[in-house]
């Protein structure tokens, strides 16, 4: 039996300004997200670290109460849901270094931290609810990381929704940390996707599927989800992306598309993802 264990923090949803066209009757929010935690008998390593700065000090509080010495946080990719909270963590564990397994998923955590990208970070958890002065991930050394003398593996996949999507294969325990490739009953992030985007994504999911994982935890898991099997996870993300392919080939409007997906899947938390994905398919005309 492995001396592994894995622990999952959810962030839960975040309210945010749905911004032009989403009707404010009901909220907006933000996708829940987690951070994973792999531990051994006495050191650990944290797979990707949340938002806002009251997440990473939750999330730091949390680690802290295991009882365990954190080695490392690892980056999955770059979108700042997933490192911007790596802040107060780093603080409490001053010897954890913050990593990135692809120099690509490096550079792109830099690109989120230029001023015009925090400005739209804070567009959307206005009153300093995002740090200004995230700290970014450094290439690893190597592409495995050992606790207790067993690896965790680092493997780059390929497109999901947006950036280059890495994960952490944990053999021992036939899990995955899947980052924002897989999704647990929660809408996928596929604003401005495209069919050949989209067709990346599901390539992505297949070589997810080729290490035969029993277990994924994913970037984005509804509080509620029933678990984190990988064939229910996988099967249910495919279908997702695929379901929304055909519904915008046959769809003329965001709304249409909205009620669709809706209809297919009622109990998918973070309607608001499915709204800018659908409106980012049908961009106003222009006049010439």
């Amino acid at each position: 039996m492995s001396s592994l264990s894995i622990d999952v923090f959810t962030s839960g949803y975040k309210p945010i300004s749905g911004g032009p066209g989403w009707d404010d009757s009901s909220p907006a929010t933000w996708p829940a997200s987690t951070s994973t935690l792999i531990a051994g008998h006495g050191d650990a390593v944290l797979v990707d670290a949340l938002l806002t700065v009251s997440e990473g000090q939750r999330l730091a509080a949390w680690v802290r109460n295991s009882g365990k010495r954190l080695r490392a946080i690892v980056v999955t990719h770059a979108h700042a849901d997933h490192f911007f909270g790596a802040g107060p963590v780093l603080d409490a564990f001053p010897d954890a270094r913050l990593l990135a397994s692809d120099q690509q998923v490096v550079d792109e955590a830099r690109a989120q931290t230029t001023p015009g990208a925090l400005a739209r970070w804070n567009a959307w958890f206005p009153g300093r609810q995002v740090t200004d002065a995230p700290a970014t991930p450094v290439l690893a050394g190597s592409s495995e990381f050992h606790l207790d003398g067993r690896p965790l593996v680092f493997r780059t996949i390929g497109g999901a929704d947006g950036v280059l999507a890495t994960i952490v294969h944990v053999p021992d325990l036939r899990a995955v940390c899947a980052g924002d490739i897989v999704y647990n009953n929660v809408h996928m992030w596929l604003r401005g996707s495209t069919p050949d985007s989209r067709r990346a994504w599901l390539a992505s999911l297949d070589a997810v599927a080729a290490l035969t994982p029993s277990t994924i935890i994913t970037g984005h898991r509804d509080p509620a989800a029933p678990d984190d099997d990988a064939g229910r996870v996988l099967d249910q993300s495919r279908r997702y992306i695929e379901d929304f392919d055909r519904t915008v080939a046959v769809s003329g409007t965001p709304q249409e598309v909205i009620d669709t997906m809706v209809e297919r899947y009622p109990a998918h938390g973070n309607r608001y993802t499915l709204f800018v994905a659908a409106v980012s398919q049908f961009p106003p005309h222009r006049s010439t």
